[in-house]
């Protein structure tokens, strides 16, 4: 796979070696796909490359809300995933997906603090404690607006030291030890390991988030980007996802 960065420079070599050789070109695809799909979703652009030979993927891994406002504002990609349907809606309502949003997977919150949970943190209510440094996602981040429904169904509002963009910079602030504890996906917990301490709470069952995922309309090679759609939402996607902790739609 390739790097953003090395898009560019691939790009341009293709370019050079079009004027000396009449061969085609490797059918590259480029995916926005929310922050949490890191794991996951690098093995699976590895696996789909070498399933489709010549494809190579390329990933831009960010909050769901800010690579949609990228796409909308004219950012070059093949594929979308999002990690909640709201944030997917936008962009068919931008116009920029070309196919049906198909749900792949799903995803909860929990908490984790730094490791030996050091403030006993046992609770979601503890997390309202005057003397708890909380990390949560910004609102329009979909951690974020799952954060706020599991507050409604709590009783609890939480007074945040910070709101992070995407879900992996709230697990930084944890790891980095920034903070006495922060809401972040399952996924997540289960990807930092011994980095974090894990509290379960059973509000997490109130804010699910379904992940969906689109081809999109300005696809370079569009047959490559359905490709791509299909392999996540197939039998090889749904067992990388269930790996890295993810449940089905």
């Amino acid at each position: 796979m390739r790097s953003l960065v090395a898009v560019g420079v691939s790009v341009g070599l293709a370019a050079a070696a079009a004027v000396s050789c009449t061969s085609s070109q490797p059918a590259g695809i480029t995916v926005f796909a929310a922050a949490s799909l890191k794991t996951p979703f690098t093995e699976l652009g590895e696996a789909f490359e070498k399933d489709h030979l010549g494809t190579e993927v390329a990933f831009n891994f960010a909050g769901s809300s800010d690579l949609v406002a990228q796409l909308t504002q004219g950012a070059p990609a093949d594929v979308f995933a999002s990690a909640d349907t709201n944030n997917m809606t936008k962009a068919v309502d931008a116009g920029v997906v070309s196919s049906v949003p198909v749900d792949f997977a799903t995803n909860t919150l929990t908490i984790v603090a730094p490791p030996g949970n050091p403030k006993n943190i046992t609770t979601f209510a503890d997390l309202g404690d005057p003397g708890i440094q909380v990390v949560i996602c910004a609102p329009q981040v979909p951690c974020g607006s799952a954060t706020e429904r599991v507050e409604e169904a709590a009783g609890v509002t939480l007074t945040p030291v910070s709101e992070e963009r995407s879900v992996t910079d709230v697990l930084g602030k944890i790891t980095s030890g920034q903070a006495d504890a922060g809401l972040v996906y399952v996924t997540d917990a289960k990807g930092a390991g011994h980095k974090v301490t894990t509290i379960a709470f059973p509000e997490s069952a109130d804010a699910a988030n379904t992940y969906p995922i689109a081809a999109l309309k300005n696809a370079v090679h569009p047959t490559a980007a359905q490709q791509f759609v299909n392999f996540v939402s197939g039998p090889r996607g749904r067992e990388a996802l269930a790996a890295a902790g993810f449940a089905s739609p």
